[in-house]
């Protein structure tokens, strides 16, 4: 069964729909040029209808038992490990993933869906005392409502479950904007999944649209009380500009430029296979990723063989090929950008240790050594298969160049010293930095977000209660106040 004809319509009130626009949004296998999917874009009134929808079904949801609501989640895991063969290939065929990255996506799905399962449990009132006599403070935790969620390219599933899961359990509803380069496995798979899990219609919508159709609607519409978004630093700060206008919460996690630290008493094997994957795995194109190696000078030369050596072992081409270590970027004009600012970057000075060449939506990887000062390429985020590697002396100098950034989203450290590691990592201005491991690590019960330029909030586990329900105060007066008049 395909996935891709069968969801290939837009999801709202519970029933599946074509949309009211004039254009279709064509979904294309980015390795082969395969149309996998066309659909017809949502309208404005599409994203009213899918708001409705949810504003509806909002409050018998969330007067349900918080035990009925986890119930949903268990059968949605379930779907899940039964349907991760063809979910597997989904994400393969649609995001150019490769056989590591949908094993690693759909990992990482089933565990924070194990989260939401107990999330439902977690929301906990308080009683505070009052000055005045007789009188009782009870505070409540309740959910806001309605959260629009509007999500990424890269690991769509992954990041669309990560917000709709814990907004569900927490007795919300949502409208879920999938991005258009992947609305098969941010969107359609998504919704299909929680209807299959007995999950009430309207409580989930699916919107399949662009902002060339809709505009601001989807953050202006009245209904939602929060939005999450995850994406780039440029389009999270209009969200967060247009959300604040409307008096919405809105949670942005963002893109970054990590720094991967090799100190001097590293283990340099390991480090390397640290440094490889954080830069390349599913093609860089990851807001954690790795875009700068910074290697202490006394042991430059060692890691840099090391590192170039295991790099050109990489092999470029088809995810379907479980070989394979490097796929597609999402599209053509992605593989264009990037090479277009590898290419200025050397005729700028730098050095091609490994130069990758890009054959349609195919980059072969690329080590760039002697970046001069202010080089673009050392201070934005680089979303491909690119690596700096940048020499230091000394710790000091090595959080000097790690902090030059606008972006402190994640990173490493490498070192012998565990503690001195800690002490470095503790200067680094991230939300996330790891100790003897790769940059790219995300986990259900661990706050998850950056610092700067990349984001504001945090998911994940506790923080999700914070993100997703607002404290509402109800005071008793046990026996009678008295007024002044």
């Amino acid at each position: 069964m395909s996935y891709f004809s069968e969801l290939a319509f837009q999801y709202i009130g519970g029933e599946w729909r074509t949309g009211s626009g004039s254009w279709d949004i064509v979904d294309f296998n980015p390795y082969d040029g395969e149309k996998l999917a066309s659909i017809t874009v949502a309208t404005v009134d599409e994203v009213d209808l899918a708001y409705r929808a949810a504003e509806r079904a909002q409050p018998e949801w969330a007067a349900r038992s918080p035990y009925a609501r986890r119930a949903v989640f268990e059968r949605a895991l379930s779907v899940i490990e039964e349907r991760e063969k063809e979910l597997t290939q989904a994400i393969i065929a649609e995001c150019g993933g490769t056989h590591v990255k949908a094993g690693f996506e759909l990992h990482l799905a089933k565990e924070f869906l194990r989260e939401a399962v107990q999330l439902a449990l977690r929301p906990e009132g308080r009683i505070l005392p009052s000055p005045d006599d007789g009188k009782e403070n009870r505070l409540y935790r309740v959910p806001v409502g309605v959260v629009g969620v509007i999500s990424p390219f890269n690991f769509p599933f992954l990041l669309s479950l990560k917000s709709v899961a814990p907004a569900l359990a927490l007795g919300n509803s949502v409208v879920l904007k999938p991005h258009q380069n992947t609305p098969i496995c941010g969107g359609g798979l998504v919704a299909k999944i929680f209807e299959e899990a007995g999950l009430p219609a309207g409580l989930l919508n699916v919107v399949v649209t662009d902002i060339a159709e809709i505009g601001d609607a989807l953050i202006e519409h009245p209904v939602p009380k929060v939005i999450s978004f995850t994406g780039s630093d440029r389009v999270g700060r209009h969200v967060a500009t247009v959300a604040a206008s409307h008096f919405k919460r809105s949670i942005l996690e963002l893109g970054g430029n990590s720094a991967l630290i090799v100190l001097d008493d590293a283990d340099l094997d390991y480090a390397v296979d640290a440094a490889v994957f954080s830069r390349f795995v599913h093609q860089g194109q990851v807001c954690m990723a790795a875009n700068r190696v910074l290697v202490d000078r006394a042991v430059e030369r060692a890691f840099t063989e090391k590192f170039v050596a295991k790099v050109k072992s990489l092999k470029v081409g088809d995810p379907g090929d479980p070989a394979t270590h490097i796929g597609p970027l999402i599209n053509e004009g992605q593989a264009e950008a990037i090479t277009a600012l590898v290419d200025q970057t050397i005729a700028d000075g730098a050095t091609a240790l490994v130069r990758g060449r890009a054959q349609g939506t195919l980059m072969e990887p690329s080590v760039l050594g002697d970046v001069p000062e202010g080089a673009a390429i050392l201070t934005q985020e680089v979303f491909g298969p690119v690596v700096v590697l940048i020499p230091f002396d000394g710790d000091e100098e090595a959080i000097r160049i790690a902090n030059d950034t606008d972006y402190g989203l994640s990173g490493a450290v490498h070192t012998g010293d565990i503690e001195r590691g800690v002490r470095l990592a503790k200067r680094v201005h991230t939300g996330m930095i790891h100790v003897n491991d790769s940059t790219v690590h995300d986990e259900p019960i661990v706050p998850f977000g950056g610092e700067k330029h990349s984001g504001l909030g945090r998911l994940n586990g506790e923080a999700m209660i914070e993100d997703f329900t607002t404290t509402k105060w109800i005071s008793i007066q046990h026996g009678r106040s008295r007024f002044p008049f």
